[in-house]
């Protein structure tokens, strides 16, 4: 606007308009800052995401492990240890874990994981006189049945492994809540 518009508009009441520009100092300072905040952040940004990478990895399904032949599953619980390949953020290990396994009343095979739902303890097939026939855990007393159904002192039954039985042996899948009882 010029002088002209800006004295009718007084005439009128209303403010003349302010023309602001920017000053060189000011148009030095945005670009540098924003110059530098790119900068950093093209120092930072990989940074972070080479930290939180493998927590961003989308999780998959565990594998089938080969545990037993069928043949030596009866009904009645037996132990049986097997080795599982994982990976826990940067740290791959191939831990040893342990399965319960039997056959039901049904005639199918199933897993239970020896974990006591009370505190994780590790539960035994036929561990107290008291409870024959029974899991027990010798820290606080938990006993289940043979289908890992909570009695006492656990709030839950065991958890189940996922089971598939291929060429006459057993495979453990995922582990996940009892269906069983």
């Amino acid at each position: 606007m010029n002088d002209r518009t800006n004295q009718e508009s007084q005439r009128h009441g209303e403010k003349p308009v302010k023309r602001r520009e920017m000053s060189r100092r000011q148009f030095l300072s945005y670009t540098l800052g924003g110059a530098g905040a790119f900068m950093g952040a093209g120092m930072i940004v990989p940074m972070v995401r080479f930290a939180v990478d493998p927590v961003l990895q989308p999780k998959s399904q565990a594998d089938w492990v080969k545990v037993v032949e069928e043949a030596q599953v009866t009904e009645v619980p037996k132990s049986f240890k097997f080795k599982v390949h994982q990976v826990d953020g940067w740290y791959e290990s191939d831990p040893e874990l342990e399965a319960w396994i039997a056959k039901g009343k049904d005639g199918k095979v199933f897993a239970l994981n020896p974990t006591c739902k009370h505190l994780g303890c590790t539960v035994n097939w036929n561990g107290s006189p008291e409870h024959k026939d029974e899991y027990y855990c010798p820290c606080h007393g938990a006993h289940y049945t043979a289908d890992g159904k909570n009695l006492a002192v656990a709030p839950l039954p065991l958890d189940e492994y996922e089971v598939k039985i291929e060429q006459g042996f057993v495979y453990l899948g995922q582990l996940g809540p009892n269906k069983r009882v």
